[in-house]
Protein backbone atom coordinates (compact mmCIF):
# COMPACT_ATOMS: atom_id res chain seq x y z
CA UNK A 1 0.00 0.00 0.00
CA UNK A 2 0.99 3.62 -0.51
CA UNK A 3 0.73 6.62 1.74
CA UNK A 4 -2.71 8.28 1.82
CA UNK A 5 -3.05 11.28 -0.46
CA UNK A 6 -5.13 14.38 0.15
CA UNK A 7 -7.98 14.86 -2.32
CA UNK A 8 -7.78 18.63 -1.94
CA UNK A 9 -4.08 18.55 -2.76
CA UNK A 10 -4.75 16.81 -6.07
CA UNK A 11 -7.52 19.26 -6.93
CA UNK A 12 -5.35 22.26 -6.06
CA UNK A 13 -2.53 20.88 -8.18
CA UNK A 14 -4.77 20.33 -11.20
CA UNK A 15 -6.37 23.77 -10.75
CA UNK A 16 -3.00 25.50 -10.72
CA UNK A 17 -1.98 23.69 -13.90
CA UNK A 18 -5.26 24.65 -15.61
CA UNK A 19 -4.76 28.31 -14.69
CA UNK A 20 -1.17 28.28 -15.90
CA UNK A 21 -2.22 26.62 -19.16
CA UNK A 22 -5.00 29.17 -19.75
CA UNK A 23 -2.62 32.08 -19.21
CA UNK A 24 -0.02 30.47 -21.46
CA UNK A 25 -2.46 29.90 -24.31
CA UNK A 26 -3.72 33.47 -23.91
CA UNK A 27 -0.18 34.80 -24.31
CA UNK A 28 0.39 32.68 -27.43
CA UNK A 29 -2.85 33.88 -29.04
CA UNK A 30 -2.11 37.49 -28.12
CA UNK A 31 1.35 37.37 -29.67
CA UNK A 32 0.04 35.78 -32.87
CA UNK A 33 -2.75 38.38 -32.99
CA UNK A 34 -0.18 41.17 -32.63
CA UNK A 35 2.06 39.78 -35.38
CA UNK A 36 -0.72 39.16 -37.89
CA UNK A 37 -2.66 42.36 -37.24
CA UNK A 38 0.42 44.60 -37.44
CA UNK A 39 0.85 43.91 -41.13
CA UNK A 40 3.77 42.42 -43.07
CA UNK A 41 7.30 43.19 -41.97
CA UNK A 42 8.29 44.20 -45.51
CA UNK A 43 6.03 47.25 -45.17
CA UNK A 44 7.42 48.16 -41.78
CA UNK A 45 4.34 46.84 -39.94
CA UNK A 46 2.39 50.12 -40.18
CA UNK A 47 -0.34 48.94 -37.81
CA UNK A 48 2.01 47.79 -35.07
CA UNK A 49 1.52 50.77 -32.75
CA UNK A 50 -2.31 50.83 -32.70
CA UNK A 51 -2.45 47.05 -32.35
CA UNK A 52 -0.10 47.15 -29.34
CA UNK A 53 -2.29 49.83 -27.77
CA UNK A 54 -5.48 47.83 -28.26
CA UNK A 55 -4.42 44.30 -27.27
CA UNK A 56 -3.99 44.92 -23.50
CA UNK A 57 -7.68 45.87 -23.34
CA UNK A 58 -8.61 42.63 -25.10
CA UNK A 59 -6.37 40.10 -23.36
CA UNK A 60 -5.65 41.81 -20.04
CA UNK A 61 -9.10 41.03 -18.59
CA UNK A 62 -8.74 37.38 -19.65
CA UNK A 63 -5.51 37.05 -17.68
CA UNK A 64 -6.94 38.97 -14.75
CA UNK A 65 -10.09 36.86 -14.47
CA UNK A 66 -8.09 33.64 -14.89
CA UNK A 67 -5.74 34.61 -12.07
CA UNK A 68 -8.63 35.63 -9.81
CA UNK A 69 -10.48 32.36 -10.42
CA UNK A 70 -7.31 30.37 -9.76
CA UNK A 71 -6.59 32.16 -6.49
CA UNK A 72 -10.18 31.78 -5.32
CA UNK A 73 -10.27 28.05 -6.10
CA UNK A 74 -6.96 27.49 -4.37
CA UNK A 75 -8.22 29.26 -1.25
CA UNK A 76 -11.52 27.38 -1.20
CA UNK A 77 -9.87 23.98 -1.69
CA UNK A 78 -7.38 24.71 1.08
CA UNK A 79 -10.29 25.34 3.44
CA UNK A 80 -12.09 22.19 2.28
CA UNK A 81 -9.04 20.01 2.82
CA UNK A 82 -10.32 18.35 6.00
CA UNK A 83 -13.80 17.80 4.59
CA UNK A 84 -12.53 16.19 1.37
CA UNK A 85 -10.31 13.83 3.35
CA UNK A 86 -7.77 11.39 1.98
CA UNK A 87 -7.45 7.96 0.44
CA UNK A 88 -4.77 5.53 -0.66
CA UNK A 89 -3.76 6.28 -4.28
CA UNK A 90 -4.10 3.50 -6.81
CA UNK A 91 -1.87 2.47 -9.68
CA UNK A 92 -3.89 4.51 -12.20
CA UNK A 93 -3.52 7.74 -10.25
CA UNK A 94 0.20 7.09 -9.71
CA UNK A 95 0.70 6.48 -13.43
CA UNK A 96 -1.03 9.74 -14.40
CA UNK A 97 0.89 11.81 -11.85
CA UNK A 98 4.19 10.19 -12.86
CA UNK A 99 3.56 10.97 -16.53
CA UNK A 100 2.68 14.54 -15.61
CA UNK A 101 5.90 14.86 -13.64
CA UNK A 102 7.86 13.50 -16.57
CA UNK A 103 6.54 16.22 -18.87
CA UNK A 104 6.18 19.15 -16.43
CA UNK A 105 8.02 18.03 -13.31
CA UNK A 106 10.43 20.97 -13.11
CA UNK A 107 7.52 23.42 -13.36
CA UNK A 108 5.55 21.52 -10.71
CA UNK A 109 8.48 21.68 -8.31
CA UNK A 110 9.30 25.33 -8.99
CA UNK A 111 5.70 26.40 -8.38
CA UNK A 112 5.23 24.26 -5.26
CA UNK A 113 2.45 22.27 -6.94
CA UNK A 114 1.11 19.44 -4.70
CA UNK A 115 1.39 17.07 -7.67
CA UNK A 116 5.20 17.30 -7.72
CA UNK A 117 6.83 14.01 -6.70
CA UNK A 118 9.50 14.06 -4.00
CA UNK A 119 12.20 11.42 -4.41
CA UNK A 120 11.92 8.52 -1.99
CA UNK A 121 12.80 4.86 -1.51
CA UNK A 122 10.03 2.29 -1.34
CA UNK A 123 9.36 -1.37 -0.64
CA UNK A 124 6.08 -3.16 -1.26
CA UNK A 125 4.49 0.10 -2.50
CA UNK A 126 5.24 1.71 0.86
CA UNK A 127 7.66 4.57 1.46
CA UNK A 128 10.69 3.61 3.54
CA UNK A 129 11.84 5.50 6.57
CA UNK A 130 15.63 5.77 6.61
CA UNK A 131 15.83 5.66 10.39
CA UNK A 132 17.56 2.46 11.55
CA UNK A 133 14.86 1.29 13.99
CA UNK A 134 12.05 1.96 11.52
CA UNK A 135 13.87 0.19 8.69
CA UNK A 136 14.25 -2.96 10.81
CA UNK A 137 10.47 -3.11 11.11
CA UNK A 138 9.85 -2.28 7.45
CA UNK A 139 12.38 -4.79 6.06
CA UNK A 140 12.09 -7.77 8.40
CA UNK A 141 13.56 -10.15 5.83
CA UNK A 142 16.42 -7.93 4.71
CA UNK A 143 19.51 -9.73 3.43
CA UNK A 144 23.03 -8.44 2.93
CA UNK A 145 22.35 -7.89 -0.78
CA UNK A 146 20.42 -4.74 -1.75
CA UNK A 147 18.98 -4.32 -5.24
CA UNK A 148 18.03 -0.68 -5.97
CA UNK A 149 15.68 -0.30 -8.95
CA UNK A 150 15.41 3.09 -10.67
CA UNK A 151 12.48 3.56 -13.07
CA UNK A 152 12.43 5.47 -16.35
CA UNK A 153 11.04 8.81 -17.50
CA UNK A 154 7.34 9.48 -16.77
CA UNK A 155 7.09 6.22 -14.82
CA UNK A 156 7.07 5.13 -11.17
CA UNK A 157 8.14 2.21 -8.98
CA UNK A 158 4.86 0.31 -9.45
CA UNK A 159 5.58 -0.05 -13.15
CA UNK A 160 8.45 -2.45 -12.61
CA UNK A 161 5.58 -4.93 -12.31
CA UNK A 162 4.52 -5.60 -15.90
CA UNK A 163 2.61 -8.51 -17.42
CA UNK A 164 2.77 -10.43 -14.17
CA UNK A 165 6.54 -10.07 -13.76
CA UNK A 166 8.81 -7.85 -11.65
CA UNK A 167 12.59 -8.14 -12.08
CA UNK A 168 13.07 -7.03 -8.46
CA UNK A 169 10.73 -9.58 -6.95
CA UNK A 170 12.11 -12.36 -9.17
CA UNK A 171 15.73 -11.59 -8.23
CA UNK A 172 14.71 -11.57 -4.57
CA UNK A 173 13.17 -15.01 -4.99
CA UNK A 174 15.98 -16.55 -7.06
CA UNK A 175 19.13 -14.81 -5.83
CA UNK A 176 18.30 -13.54 -2.35
CA UNK A 177 18.31 -9.82 -3.09
CA UNK A 178 16.29 -7.32 -1.07
CA UNK A 179 14.66 -5.05 -3.68
CA UNK A 180 14.37 -1.33 -2.95
CA UNK A 181 12.47 0.82 -5.43
CA UNK A 182 13.13 4.50 -6.17
CA UNK A 183 10.31 6.90 -6.97
CA UNK A 184 11.32 10.31 -8.30
CA UNK A 185 10.26 13.34 -10.33
CA UNK A 186 11.64 12.47 -13.77
CA UNK A 187 11.00 16.01 -15.04
CA UNK A 188 13.96 17.37 -13.09
CA UNK A 189 17.47 17.41 -14.52
CA UNK A 190 19.08 13.97 -14.44
CA UNK A 191 22.04 15.36 -12.49
CA UNK A 192 19.64 16.85 -9.91
CA UNK A 193 18.02 13.45 -9.41
CA UNK A 194 21.46 11.82 -9.34
CA UNK A 195 22.54 13.96 -6.37
CA UNK A 196 19.29 13.28 -4.55
CA UNK A 197 19.63 9.52 -5.12
CA UNK A 198 23.21 9.56 -3.83
CA UNK A 199 22.05 11.19 -0.59
CA UNK A 200 19.29 8.62 -0.14
CA UNK A 201 21.64 5.71 -0.76
CA UNK A 202 24.06 7.08 1.83
CA UNK A 203 21.26 7.14 4.40
CA UNK A 204 20.02 3.70 3.33
CA UNK A 205 23.43 2.08 3.79
CA UNK A 206 23.79 3.67 7.21
CA UNK A 207 20.38 2.41 8.36
CA UNK A 208 20.43 -1.05 6.69
CA UNK A 209 19.16 -3.64 9.22
CA UNK A 210 21.91 -6.25 8.68
CA UNK A 211 25.56 -6.14 7.57
CA UNK A 212 25.46 -5.04 3.92
CA UNK A 213 27.77 -6.94 1.58
CA UNK A 214 26.71 -5.52 -1.78
CA UNK A 215 24.53 -3.05 -3.66
CA UNK A 216 23.37 -3.57 -7.22
CA UNK A 217 21.83 -0.68 -9.17
CA UNK A 218 19.30 -1.62 -11.85
CA UNK A 219 18.06 1.25 -14.01
CA UNK A 220 15.49 1.19 -16.79
CA UNK A 221 15.68 3.88 -19.48
CA UNK A 222 16.36 7.26 -17.78
CA UNK A 223 16.89 5.33 -14.55
CA UNK A 224 20.23 4.06 -15.84
CA UNK A 225 21.37 7.64 -16.42
CA UNK A 226 20.20 8.70 -12.96
CA UNK A 227 22.14 5.78 -11.45
CA UNK A 228 25.31 6.78 -13.32
CA UNK A 229 24.84 10.38 -12.21
CA UNK A 230 24.40 9.25 -8.59
CA UNK A 231 27.75 7.43 -8.76
CA UNK A 232 29.39 10.61 -10.07
CA UNK A 233 27.79 12.76 -7.35
CA UNK A 234 28.94 10.29 -4.70
CA UNK A 235 32.54 10.52 -5.88
CA UNK A 236 32.46 14.32 -5.78
CA UNK A 237 30.94 14.36 -2.29
CA UNK A 238 33.06 11.47 -0.99
CA UNK A 239 30.07 9.36 0.00
CA UNK A 240 30.60 5.94 1.55
CA UNK A 241 27.90 3.94 -0.20
CA UNK A 242 29.87 3.32 -3.46
CA UNK A 243 32.31 1.16 -1.46
CA UNK A 244 29.49 -1.41 -1.32
CA UNK A 245 28.40 -0.98 -4.96
CA UNK A 246 29.22 -4.12 -6.93
CA UNK A 247 27.13 -3.91 -10.10
CA UNK A 248 25.35 -1.39 -12.32
CA UNK A 249 22.87 -2.73 -14.90
CA UNK A 250 21.19 -0.49 -17.49
CA UNK A 251 18.08 -1.63 -19.40
CA UNK A 252 17.44 0.37 -22.57
CA UNK A 253 19.14 3.48 -21.14
CA UNK A 254 19.70 6.31 -23.67
CA UNK A 255 23.34 6.94 -22.74
CA UNK A 256 23.72 9.06 -25.88
CA UNK A 257 20.20 10.36 -26.10
CA UNK A 258 17.01 9.62 -27.99
CA UNK A 259 16.09 10.69 -31.56
CA UNK A 260 12.62 11.71 -30.37
CA UNK A 261 13.95 14.57 -28.25
CA UNK A 262 16.35 15.66 -30.98
CA UNK A 263 13.37 15.75 -33.34
CA UNK A 264 11.43 17.86 -30.84
CA UNK A 265 14.30 20.32 -30.64
CA UNK A 266 14.38 20.61 -34.45
CA UNK A 267 10.65 21.44 -34.47
CA UNK A 268 11.31 24.22 -31.93
CA UNK A 269 13.90 25.73 -34.28
CA UNK A 270 11.72 25.43 -37.38
CA UNK A 271 8.76 27.09 -35.66
CA UNK A 272 11.00 29.97 -34.66
CA UNK A 273 11.98 30.78 -38.25
CA UNK A 274 8.78 32.71 -38.95
CA UNK A 275 7.39 35.47 -36.77
CA UNK A 276 3.92 34.04 -37.42
CA UNK A 277 4.74 30.55 -36.13
CA UNK A 278 7.23 31.58 -33.42
CA UNK A 279 4.53 31.87 -30.68
CA UNK A 280 3.64 28.20 -31.26
CA UNK A 281 7.18 27.19 -30.29
CA UNK A 282 6.20 27.94 -26.69
CA UNK A 283 3.86 24.95 -26.74
CA UNK A 284 6.78 22.63 -27.45
CA UNK A 285 8.91 24.32 -24.84
CA UNK A 286 6.76 23.26 -21.91
CA UNK A 287 8.61 19.95 -21.85
CA UNK A 288 10.71 19.41 -18.76
CA UNK A 289 14.43 19.59 -18.06
CA UNK A 290 14.42 15.81 -17.71
CA UNK A 291 13.07 15.41 -21.24
CA UNK A 292 15.56 17.84 -22.80
CA UNK A 293 18.41 16.04 -21.00
CA UNK A 294 17.51 13.03 -23.13
CA UNK A 295 18.48 14.86 -26.34
CA UNK A 296 22.10 13.76 -25.93
CA UNK A 297 22.09 11.95 -22.57
CA UNK A 298 23.10 14.69 -20.12
CA UNK A 299 24.12 13.21 -16.77
CA UNK A 300 26.20 15.93 -15.09
CA UNK A 301 25.55 19.63 -14.43
CA UNK A 302 28.22 20.72 -16.91
CA UNK A 303 26.26 19.08 -19.74
CA UNK A 304 23.42 21.60 -19.46
CA UNK A 305 24.47 24.45 -17.15
CA UNK A 306 24.40 27.94 -18.77
CA UNK A 307 23.03 26.54 -22.03
CA UNK A 308 19.63 27.21 -23.54
CA UNK A 309 17.59 24.03 -23.22
CA UNK A 310 15.62 24.70 -26.41
CA UNK A 311 18.37 26.25 -28.53
CA UNK A 312 19.65 24.25 -31.47
CA UNK A 313 23.11 23.06 -30.49
CA UNK A 314 25.52 20.20 -31.06
CA UNK A 315 26.43 17.59 -28.47
CA UNK A 316 28.79 19.41 -26.08
CA UNK A 317 29.07 16.74 -23.39
CA UNK A 318 32.55 16.14 -22.04
CA UNK A 319 31.69 12.53 -21.23
CA UNK A 320 31.30 10.62 -17.97
CA UNK A 321 33.05 7.26 -17.65
CA UNK A 322 31.39 4.28 -16.02
CA UNK A 323 32.03 4.08 -12.26
CA UNK A 324 35.41 2.45 -11.50
CA UNK A 325 35.69 -0.89 -9.73
CA UNK A 326 32.06 -1.71 -10.55
CA UNK A 327 30.83 -4.43 -12.92
CA UNK A 328 28.71 -2.53 -15.46
CA UNK A 329 26.21 -4.17 -17.83
CA UNK A 330 24.00 -2.86 -20.64
CA UNK A 331 20.97 -4.40 -22.34
CA UNK A 332 19.49 -2.92 -25.51
CA UNK A 333 16.13 -3.78 -26.98
CA UNK A 334 15.46 -4.03 -30.70
CA UNK A 335 12.23 -4.48 -32.63
CA UNK A 336 14.19 -6.59 -35.12
CA UNK A 337 13.65 -10.32 -34.66
CA UNK A 338 17.01 -11.46 -36.03
CA UNK A 339 20.58 -10.25 -35.72
CA UNK A 340 21.48 -7.90 -38.57
CA UNK A 341 24.29 -5.53 -39.46
CA UNK A 342 22.08 -2.57 -38.57
CA UNK A 343 19.64 -3.21 -35.75
CA UNK A 344 16.59 -1.08 -35.08
CA UNK A 345 16.20 0.34 -31.61
CA UNK A 346 13.47 -0.56 -29.16
CA UNK A 347 11.11 2.13 -30.44
CA UNK A 348 12.57 4.85 -28.23
CA UNK A 349 16.29 4.18 -27.76
CA UNK A 350 18.75 3.17 -30.52
CA UNK A 351 20.87 0.08 -29.88
CA UNK A 352 24.15 2.04 -30.01
CA UNK A 353 22.86 4.54 -27.45
CA UNK A 354 21.70 1.79 -25.09
CA UNK A 355 25.08 0.01 -25.35
CA UNK A 356 27.04 3.23 -24.82
CA UNK A 357 28.63 3.27 -28.28
CA UNK A 358 29.53 6.63 -29.83
CA UNK A 359 31.49 7.82 -32.86
CA UNK A 360 33.53 10.02 -30.54
CA UNK A 361 35.86 7.73 -28.52
CA UNK A 362 35.81 10.00 -25.46
CA UNK A 363 32.04 9.54 -25.17
CA UNK A 364 31.98 5.76 -25.68
CA UNK A 365 31.18 3.86 -22.49
CA UNK A 366 33.47 0.94 -21.77
CA UNK A 367 30.93 -1.84 -21.21
CA UNK A 368 32.95 -5.05 -21.69
CA UNK A 369 31.71 -7.02 -24.73
CA UNK A 370 30.55 -9.87 -22.48
CA UNK A 371 28.54 -7.34 -20.45
CA UNK A 372 26.52 -6.17 -23.47
CA UNK A 373 23.44 -7.92 -24.81
CA UNK A 374 20.69 -7.18 -27.32
CA UNK A 375 17.15 -8.44 -26.68
CA UNK A 376 15.64 -9.30 -30.06
CA UNK A 377 12.00 -8.48 -30.78
CA UNK A 378 11.73 -6.49 -27.56
CA UNK A 379 10.24 -3.01 -27.24
CA UNK A 380 11.30 -0.40 -24.71
CA UNK A 381 8.70 -1.25 -22.06
CA UNK A 382 8.89 -4.97 -22.80
CA UNK A 383 12.41 -4.94 -21.35
CA UNK A 384 10.61 -4.93 -17.98
CA UNK A 385 8.72 -8.16 -18.59
CA UNK A 386 10.85 -10.13 -21.07
CA UNK A 387 11.71 -13.64 -19.90
CA UNK A 388 14.93 -13.55 -21.95
CA UNK A 389 15.97 -10.27 -20.33
CA UNK A 390 15.36 -11.71 -16.88
CA UNK A 391 17.38 -14.83 -17.66
CA UNK A 392 20.30 -12.62 -18.76
CA UNK A 393 20.00 -10.53 -15.56
CA UNK A 394 19.93 -13.68 -13.45
CA UNK A 395 23.02 -15.08 -15.18
CA UNK A 396 24.97 -11.83 -14.80
CA UNK A 397 24.01 -11.27 -11.16
CA UNK A 398 24.74 -14.86 -10.23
Amino acid sequence: MSQPRRHAGDLRGVTRLAVTATKGVTEVVEEMHRTIASGPAILGQPLSRPVRALLPFVYGPVRGVTGLVGTSLDTVLARLDRLLGESVPGAERDAVVSALNGVLGDHLEQTGNPLAIAMGLRSGNLPLSLEADALVAQLPGATGKALVLVHGSSMNDRQWHRSGHDHGAALARDLGYTPIYVRYNSGLHISTNGRALSLLLEALVKAWPVPLSEITLLGHSMGGLVARSACHAASLDERRWPATLRRLVCLGSPHHGSPLERGGNLIDVLLGISAYSAPLARLGQIRSAGVTDLRYGNVIDEDWHNRGRFARSRDVRRGLALPPDVDCFAIAGTLTNAMAQKLLGDGLVPVDSALGRHERPELTLAFPPEHQWVALGTGHLDLLSSKAVYEKLQAWLT
